[in-house]
């Protein structure tokens, strides 16, 4: 980081390195101390997932290299709440950290599960604390605050220091009938703004968006009346962690007098991880995928992961009618009682059209209300700005659209100092004024398979084109005196077979590699360096000439 402060007091800074300019990754460090000697919070270490744009890449982490340099002064990090985007980079990213690891007894449980899977079960210590904990990390004082969310044990967090005080909302909403966890705890947020708050660093996902968010309650009572009339078979497809959902589902479920199957392994481990935690009731009666085949069809009630299209999920396999055990029929209805994520839209498109073509019913939340947000609307966060009344307040978890709506929108309800910044912008919370000071180190670290590589690293690049206009490969065999000893071989991968007059492309490619060597004096044709660039650069331009495009191409030249 450059040195554009010599002060020696003590400051509040905030520091994002995931999370501000994008949904997903949250990736938040609070520092307390002067400039040169910071002690650091970390509050979530999430991942985002890969989208079409991402060949082969199984998910994106935070590029943590300033914090890494920092972790003796790293004091703790805390975890917020058990969504991938706030956790899920733990297990990745923990190792090269150590810190002490705080999380409540659901998350804590989640990451644990996690772990088990992982054959990592033991390997990362968790301290876990009630909510509502107040909890002495470092040089940080910190208190957990109950936030209803889509799911259990959401909390945001007061973060007191020497130099000031922060709250940190994560994500949240106003909800009087959760149907799982706890409501939001005004009464503490107006408490926490009667005693005086610098900084209000708040979520922005519906930044955009006028009104009230509904409550889980009327989606339940949805859920509710289309199960009780639905005439076959009914499958929900939701995010396995709003267990709010998933209770919703199942209380429906039983009030039609349905048996309740849950499909998918994520959706098993969820269920079992909230009745462990208290968070569902483990009276219910919940049967397996085994059980699927034998129960009539119009007492079946399936809950299946798949809801973002994900093509080795239950639903997308059951709507392709490749599932082992759970099938379908015509007159059978999915409810998808989930937002589609950004990116995803392709996917659940295809998984939905799979189902229409089989003449199952498909409804979405634009058919009727069987989903809500868990982020707050502009009414909601009109409340919590007359709660807390910050003195500054800084828009984080969202897209740069987001981000910009809630600070005109933060400014419109009267707060003077809006600060806006961006992952990797060092931002001085107080005393003094408000404002990014420096910036660090941040971006994207992708995981291929188990390799971890740099969003600037090439791989990633050669296979977007390589999807884009396939590969060629030659070899070429040269004597010392430079006769071609015999023609070139050709592998042609994602290449059509003829031109449009019908010339295959493998005698297109020998043709322009000959002719490159033809122009190529014997005596010079010892530097193969200078060969395979002239074969590479014809080749490719016949193939533009005759398709259109030039696909990468790789010359080998073994000179004997």
């Amino acid at each position: 980081m450059s040195k554009k402060q010599g002060k020696s007091q003590s400051e509040l800074v905030f520091l994002p390195l995931g999370g501000i300019g994008e949904i997903g990754m949250n990736l938040y460090l609070y520092g307390v101390g002067p400039p040169h000697k910071r002690s650091w919070l970390m509050v979530d270490l999430g991942v985002t997932f890969a989208g079409p744009g991402e060949p082969g890449i199984d998910l994106i982490l935070p590029d943590i290299r300033f914090i890494e340099e920092e972790r003796d002064n790293l004091a703790g990090i805390v975890i917020t709440h058990a969504h991938e985007d706030h956790y899920g980079a733990i297990m990745h990213l923990w190792p090269r950290l150590k810190a002490p690891l705080y999380a409540t007894p659901f998350t804590a449980a989640l990451l644990r599960a996690k772990l088990i899977q992982e054959g990592m079960e033991g390997d990362i210590p968790i301290e876990e604390v009630p909510s509502c904990s107040k909890l002495d990390i470092g040089p940080f004082h910190v208190e957990l605050v109950d936030m209803a969310h889509s799911i259990p044990e959401t909390n945001a967090l007061l973060i007191r220091t020497e130099a000031g005080t922060a709250f940190h909302t994560s994500d949240w909403k106003l909800d009087p009938t959760p149907i799982v966890g706890a409501i939001t705890d005004t009464e503490r947020i107006k408490q926490i703004g009667k005693d005086g708050l610098d900084a209000l660093i708040c979520d922005s996902t519906n930044a955009m968006r006028e009104g009230l968010s509904p409550s889980e309650a009327d989606v339940a009572n949805t859920l509710k009346d289309i199960i009780a009339n639905a005439p076959h078979r009914v499958a929900v497809t939701t995010f396995a962690s709003n267990v709010a959902r998933l209770r919703s589902t199942m209380e429906a479920a039983m009030a039609a007098d349905r048996h309740i199957v849950i499909v998918g392994r994520a959706m098993k481990r969820m269920v079992q991880v909230a009745e462990e935690t208290g968070h569902l009731p483990s009276s219910y009666d919940l049967l397996t995928e085994d059980d699927y085949g034998h129960l009539p069809r119009e007492k079946v009630l399936a809950l299946c992961t798949g809801s973002q299209g994900e093509g080795r999920a239950a639903l997308a396999r059951i709507a392709a009618n490749s599932h082992p055990r759970v099938s379908f029929a015509r007159g059978d209805m999915v409810l998808f009682s989930s937002r589609t994520i950004p990116g995803n839209e392709k996917a659940v498109g295809k998984v939905q059209n799979n189902l229409a073509d089989r003449e199952i019913q498909v409804i979405t939340d634009q058919d009727a209300l069987i989903h809500v947000s868990g982020h707050p609307r502009q009414g909601e966060m009109e409340q919590l700005y007359k709660w807390t009344t910050p003195r500054t307040v800084i828009p984080m978890h969202g897209e740069p659209r987001h981000l910009e709506s809630h600070a005109a929108f933060a400014k419109s309800q009267g707060v003077k100092r809006v600060v806006s910044g961006r992952n990797g912008s060092l931002i001085r919370l107080c005393p003094g004024k408000p404002e990014v000071i420096d910036d660090a180190p941040s971006g994207r670290v992708y995981m291929d398979g188990k390799l971890y590589i740099s969003e600037g690293e090439g791989a990633v690049e050669e296979r977007r084109r390589l999807a884009f206009g396939g590969a060629i490969a030659l070899s070429v065999v040269l004597t010392t005196k430079g006769d071609v000893i015999a023609d070139p071989q050709v592998t042609a991968i994602g290449i059509p077979a003829t031109t449009q007059t019908g010339v295959p492309f493998p005698e297109v490619i020998i043709s322009a590699a000959r002719g490159a060597l033809d122009g190529i004096p014997k005596p010079r044709r010892r530097d193969s360096a200078l060969v395979a660039e002239a074969i590479r650069r014809a080749v490719r331009a016949e193939m533009r000439s005759h398709w259109g495009k030039k696909p990468p191409c790789s010359v080998m030249v073994t000179v004997i």
